[in-house]
């Protein structure tokens, strides 16, 4: 068994995370962090995971990470992963970082993007981009993950394909996506209460002001082998959970609907969590909702010459914790479906 530790486990992307190495055969949850709640049960934070674990959230220590741990999902804001990575790595765990703070190569784009210096840019190099569907050949093994943001995930794998193939050729790609709630984390503003979000959608940091946007353009372009811009809204919808991501690209007069789903199809062979839909259909958020799958839908619009590519997730699940459990298999050697074996509930 593998000793697991969660940090941050109280946050909704956290809690996901605890509840998936609860349920994995070869993993062991040895510890739960969280500033706020330390000294609660878990099961009373979250009743739902009453008789999984009677673990009590402690406060966070690398320290003591280090010490009863072989891996640690870092389920805590930009900054805060970078002063918990330095001391674990050095320590010889495994570090699964779900924030931003080894995604990005260039340790100029992150000061300009999270307005603070990389404290640790040595370690960008070394950190592996974990979105195996794109690529996963340096994941067996590695020490340090760095998993992608949930709008970054969707929408690579709506536009890599195309891209991959020369079939789009933009130089700017539109990024149309919209995030349930639980996207926003467990802290409360203004936009996230209940009466705010309820039976209304909005966009938010419209105009190139989102974080993940220097991200999607990293992870598109080396798809597309050139420099790809990335035109990004987002929007918060009034769910609790779910992604969907529609992007805009250029291609030949003579491509149409089947010959994307062909493409896709072909790109995506054997991927055990993604799902190309047949021509005609699209994706929608509930057929994903608690999984870590990945749904598609694709159409040219053969008056404009655009292809439409749509990718449904979760956003806690292929989005987030889902993502980095299927990493940590990665990591470990072991199947990438390991502990994801159960369908996705229904309803």
């Amino acid at each position: 068994m593998i000793d697991v530790a969660v940090v941050g486990a109280a946050g909704y992307v956290g809690i996901e995370a605890v509840r998936l190495v609860l349920g994995h055969p070869r993993l062991r949850l040895v510890l739960a962090t969280s500033g706020a709640d330390a000294g609660k049960p878990v099961a009373e934070v979250y009743p739902a995971l009453a008789g999984a674990t009677d673990l009590v959230f402690e406060g966070p220590s690398a320290e003591k990470i280090a010490n009863v741990a072989n891996v640690a999902l870092l389920a805590v804001p930009h900054t805060a992963a970078i002063e918990f990575a330095v001391p674990l790595l050095k320590a010889g765990v495994t570090v699964i970082d779900l924030s931003a703070d080894f995604r990005l190569a260039d340790p100029a784009v992150y000061e300009e993007w999270y307005g603070v210096e990389h404290a640790a840019p040595e370690l960008l190099q070394e950190a592996v981009y974990g979105l195996p569907e794109l690529d996963r050949s340096r994941l067996s093994g590695s020490r340090l993950v760095a998993c992608p943001g949930c709008y970054p995930t969707a929408t690579a794998l709506a536009a890599a394909p195309a891209l991959e193939a020369g079939i789009a050729t933009n130089t700017r790609v539109v990024v149309d996506a919209k995030s349930g709630v639980s996207g926003a984390g467990r802290s409360l503003a203004p936009s996230t209460h209940f009466v705010a979000a309820n039976e209304s959608v909005r966009a938010y940091k419209m105009g190139g002001q989102h974080r993940h946007t220097p991200e999607m353009e990293q992870t598109l372009s080396m798809a597309a082998g050139r420099a790809i811009s990335v035109i990004f809204t987002p929007h918060l919808i009034p769910m609790t959970r779910g992604l969907l991501s529609t992007v805009y690209l250029d291609v030949p007069s003579s491509f149409t609907t089947a010959d994307a789903v062909v493409l896709y199809r072909e790109r995506f062979a054997g991927e055990p969590f993604v799902y190309v839909h047949d021509a005609g259909f699209t994706p929608s958020t509930a057929e994903v909702a608690g999984s870590n799958r990945a749904a598609i839908g694709v159409a040219v619009d053969q008056r404009t010459n655009i292809l439409v590519a749509t990718c449904a997730i979760d956003n806690l699940g292929k989005g987030a914790a889902g993502q980095a459990v299927q990493c940590l298999n990665a990591v470990l050697c072991y199947p990438e479906t390991e502990g994801f074996e159960r369908p996705a509930p229904i309803v």
